[in-house]
């Protein structure tokens, strides 16, 4: 069968690496693709809204099944386009239509949706404009430190977690008034922190039936030992040691089972990744976030465990016969250390030249911000790297992509050299 990948990460290099290990793929297109996707099917200069663009060449080239990557072109609603369109509606896309893509791209559709099936989620409220007074009120009994979400997508930057109420107010203002984060701040989540230990779980369903992937935690600070700013994320782990079984069966029974009940109930269709952000409070779980995607970095470190054929899960969603699939996975440990651009995540250069990927050989290399140009591999992007090493312990793991991190060269370069060791307290000596 012939497969397109949407999207230009890491995410979308990983998927192509996995994907391309099928026998049941004949063509692997990645549209655009980064210097790394290359290597594993072919890449296609056709952005990820370009539906039309993408629509086309999907019939030129008799794709079966379309893969999206980033959020953006589910809210937009490319699953629908695909299902509007006599001519396309048999190219299987894996990715929710809108209605349920709403669970990542409307916080407040997502709040209202957790507590209407019971999914233990923070406390929130919901202001707008109109409402920005009671909104204030409101500020002045809640709790601190307090987080204020943007309810639309914010390219990951809508969320804020104030220490003060004057801080609060300040930024409410800004979101509201000033648009702050544009339109995806005309509605504004004013949620209840939670205290804990953040990991990240990944589904996939055909709407009917799933399967749990495997669960990571990644690492959004800039700096070492977590601090400094937000950012994409720095690298990721996977299997969450601190994720007992026992844990995550109540993840199953109180977030899993209740979503896709909920999704059912609903009547919203629902064919793709759920990515399930969580907050373990005690030995509690507890929902932040819905995406409707993988995440990057994660994907990177769960995709090199996943041992099945990937691409018979994604026919299992297309077909609904998921329940029927296998899923193996593999036991071992995947540490994942993302090379970022100096600068990160603020302002930063592209065009440097990148040396030394062939100095990696015990890791798996899965380009981001790359791209080829008169045989030279640049950067071209902030998150530039992801460097993965899969062993048989987290240990083992952490020191070989660590290692391999450093074997990599370009002007500007940077890595944090501590992803996972904070993790080594809950590892079994």
């Amino acid at each position: 069968m012939n497969i397109l990948i949407l999207g230009s990460g890491g995410r979308e290099c990983a998927f192509a690496w996995k994907i391309s290990q099928s026998k049941q793929v004949n063509q692997l297109y990645i549209a655009p693709g980064n210097a790394g996707t290359g290597a594993y099917g072919k890449n296609i200069s056709i952005q990820v809204n370009d539906f039309e663009g993408i629509a086309s060449f999907a019939l030129e080239n008799s794709i079966n099944i379309i893969v999206v990557g980033p959020e953006e072109p589910l809210v937009n609603g490319i699953h629908d386009y695909f299902l509007n369109r006599p001519d396309l509606k048999e190219i299987s896309i894996v990715g929710p239509q809108r209605a349920g893509a709403q669970l990542e791209g409307s916080k407040d559709f997502s709040k209202k949706f957790m507590n209407k099936y019971g999914i233990p989620t923070a406390s929130s409220m919901t202001f707008t404009k109109d409402t920005l007074e009671e909104g204030l009120v409101y500020l002045d009994t809640h709790k601190l430190p307090v987080v204020l979400k943007a309810d639309g997508l914010a390219a990951g930057k809508g969320v804020l977690i104030c220490q003060s109420r004057e801080e609060a107010k300040a930024e409410l203002k800004a979101m509201l008034l000033n648009a702050k984060f544009g339109g995806a701040g005309d509605v504004v989540v004013i949620e209840e922190f939670l205290s804990g230990i953040e990991l990240s779980v990944f589904v996939l369903t055909d709407g009917i039936s799933y399967k749990v992937l495997p669960s990571a935690k990644d690492y959004k600070r800039i700096g070492e030992a977590d601090q400094g700013l937000n950012t994409g994320g720095m690298g990721s782990i996977s299997p969450v040691p601190f994720a007992s079984d026992e844990f995550l069966k109540k993840v199953e029974d109180r977030i899993i089972v209740p979503t896709i009940e909920g999704l059912k109930s609903e009547q919203i269709p629902y064919k793709g990744f759920i990515f399930l952000g969580l907050m373990k409070v005690g030995e509690d779980p507890y929902l932040i976030e819905y995406n409707v995607r993988m995440g990057d970095p994660e994907t990177e470190s769960v995709l090199p465990r996943i041992e099945s054929d990937i691409v018979d899960l994604l026919v299992g969603v297309a077909n609904q016969d998921l329940k029927e699939k296998t899923l193996i996975l593999s036991d071992k440990t995947a540490a994942t250390v993302v090379l970022v651009s100096g600068g990160y995540p603020e302002k930063y250069e592209n065009g440097k030249v990148i040396t030394g990927l062939e100095n990696v050989k015990e890791s798996i290399l899965f380009h981001a911000g790359t791209k080829l140009t008169n045989g030279e591999i640049l950067t071209n992007g902030g998150r530039v790297l992801a460097v993965t090493a899969l062993k048989d312990s987290l240990f083992e793991a952490l020191q070989q992509a660590t290692a391999d991190s450093g074997r990599i060269f370009y002007n500007g370069r940077y890595f944090r050299t501590d992803i996972g060791f904070d993790l080594m307290e809950y590892i079994n000596d």
